[in-house]
């Protein structure tokens, strides 16, 4: 492809890939990973989840539909970098306003194309995610390499209070449509607060949709603060990093619960949730990363197919006798939700609001309206 310079994406191990420089030029480190979703790089790329991680995405067309001001689930890009296979020549959308090489390059991003994802995938799947970098614009392997050994890691980092917002501010905006755009929120039925730990744009705008009043507050919020705002009920965002050392979360969600406030976690939210409750959690050896995951509900039988980000799970073995399985992935029986027995929360490990796709769990939303209205018993089995 003309006008790239090269690149490398080295890894941890001493594997080298090479391949041309379709972003920034520069050197980036992270934790890599694999994601297997078809759709949504953008979105994955503005997913505050996927902070000091090198996603690779194994479809090999990336970029088809370019990129627009739309489309993004936060403030900024929070991606490390970015491996694709192939950085298709045509934009083909009448949203595009441009190409993703421009958007990289315009944010800053790092990012490597003409890798074999399939090799790199088969190497993470078998010996787990594992430290890399990418330099682009160069092709200094020893370089490369010492930025990736030099990566600490995610187990022990805190993420989430770097990414989080630094003011507290509320919420207005619902969910895009084809004709309207992103319109206003609905009449508000219930104040919620929401703790941004890396929170995704999509998830505000589906609970604005559904009549919540949102005032989205920063992750090292006070339990006290906001109980003084009066909250029909708390949520807990996604997120990144490790949540065991997020103990002014945990110390927080503690108070919510010893109150009966409802609660409701996704992601790091519902990892944290676990952890305020008695259970643990753990390092996944590659994570889950994906569009396409199914997952049972336990309590209705049916399977759903799922959206994923998470590298850390909540250890099944570790469930005290008030949290009881909700969810499981069909994949490798990770556990994939929880719900209290003795007060009204409960949590989901997935991505129920999924931009842009699938949405067969947005109906955890609804629960939450539910437990708001009904306390625990709206999350007892039918």
């Amino acid at each position: 492809m003309p006008n790239h310079p090269p690149a490398l994406l080295v890894l941890a191990d001493g594997t080298v890939f090479r391949g041309i420089a379709i972003g920034a030029t520069g050197i980036t480190s992270g934790e890599v990973v694999f994601n297997t979703a078809m759709t949504g790089y953008q979105e994955i790329l503005t997913d505050p989840s996927y902070s000091r991680q090198i996603v690779t995405l194994t479809y090999p067309h990336i970029g088809n539909v370019g990129c627009n001001p739309e489309d993004f689930e936060s403030a900024g890009n929070y991606a490390a970098g970015l491996v694709i296979r192939d950085l298709p020549l045509q934009v083909s959308s009448w949203r595009a306003t441009q190409s993703l090489s421009d958007y990289l390059k315009q944010h800053g991003i790092v990012a490597i194309a003409g890798v074999d994802t399939r090799k790199l995938t088969r190497i993470l799947r078998d010996r787990g995610a594992q430290a890399g970098a990418i330099v682009a614009g160069e092709v200094d392997e020893a370089k490369a390499l010492a930025a990736a050994r030099a990566f600490p890691g995610l187990a022990g980092m805190d993420l989430a209070k770097v990414v989080s917002t630094r003011e507290t501010f509320a919420w207005e905006q619902a969910e895009w449509s084809l004709e309207k755009g992103y319109v206003s929120a609905a009449e508000a039925r219930f104040h919620v607060v929401a703790y941004d730990f890396g929170v995704k744009y999509n998830i505000l705008r589906m609970l604005a949709a559904r009549g919540c009043k949102l005032t989205v507050v920063p992750a090292e919020t006070p339990a006290a603060d906001v109980l003084a705002l009066k909250p029909d009920g708390v949520f807990l965002s996604n997120g990144p990093g490790d949540p065991e050392p997020c103990t002014y979360a945990i110390e927080a969600i503690r108070t919510f619960l010893s109150k009966g406030v409802p609660v409701f976690g996704i992601c790091l939210g519902h990892q944290l949730l676990a952890l305020a409750s008695g259970a643990r959690t753990l390092k996944m050896k590659f994570g889950h990363h994906g569009a396409n995951h199914p997952v049972k509900d336990l309590d209705s039988g049916q399977v759903l197919i799922t959206s994923q980000n998470h590298g850390f799970a909540v250890d099944p073995d570790s469930l005290p006798a008030h949290l009881r399985a909700t969810h499981v992935s069909l994949f490798d029986g990770s556990l994939q939700g929880i719900a209290r027995t003795d007060v009204p929360a409960f949590s989901f490990q997935g991505h129920p609001e999924a931009s842009p796709g699938p949405h067969d769990v947005a109906y955890l939303f609804d629960r939450f309206l539910d437990t708001m209205t009904r306390g625990v018993a709206a999350l007892q089995p039918n």
